[in-house]
């Protein structure tokens, strides 16, 4: 189940837990743009939840960049990372997407993104995720 609210701002979001979205919300609000939904994936983010994530998220034409912010626990971020990669493909996403993941094999998992040779670029922390979110944003 997927807790999706739409918003006006042009930032999509994909997070795992309600108290992350919120401060991805204000992070991006802090760095000068508005988010465009709140989308909270909850606790698994497998390639087909991350799919129907995308799904629901390109569902607004105003989204100009998606910006994930996964805490990795239980679940590593290397399987995260490739959950991310083979959504993209799927869905055939064309603007850039920014992922800021943490937790179990954090390094791993940004190296998979980095190199996946697709429009996402891995962050290293939530600052430095809105603020390559808002550049992309700018940039379009």
């Amino acid at each position: 189940n997927l807790n999706y609210v739409t918003m006006d701002g042009n930032i999509g979001c994909m997070v795992n837990g309600a108290g992350l979205a919120m401060a991805t919300m204000d992070v991006i609000k802090l760095n000068g743009a508005e988010p465009a939904n709140f989308l909270d994936v909850g606790g698994g983010a497998t390639k087909e939840r991350v799919t129907e994530a995308f799904k629901l998220i390109l569902s607004s034409d105003k989204v100009k960049c998606i910006l994930v912010n996964i805490f990795g626990g239980i679940v590593r971020c290397d399987l995260i990372a490739e959950g991310i990669i083979g959504a993209v493909k799927e869905v055939g996403l064309t603007i850039p997407v920014v992922a800021r993941l943490e937790g179990t094999n954090v390094e791993a998992g940004r190296e998979l993104l980095a190199n996946s040779g697709l429009k996402i670029t891995p962050a290293l922390d939530l600052n430095d995720a809105a603020q390559k979110a808002v550049a992309a944003v700018k940039a379009a």
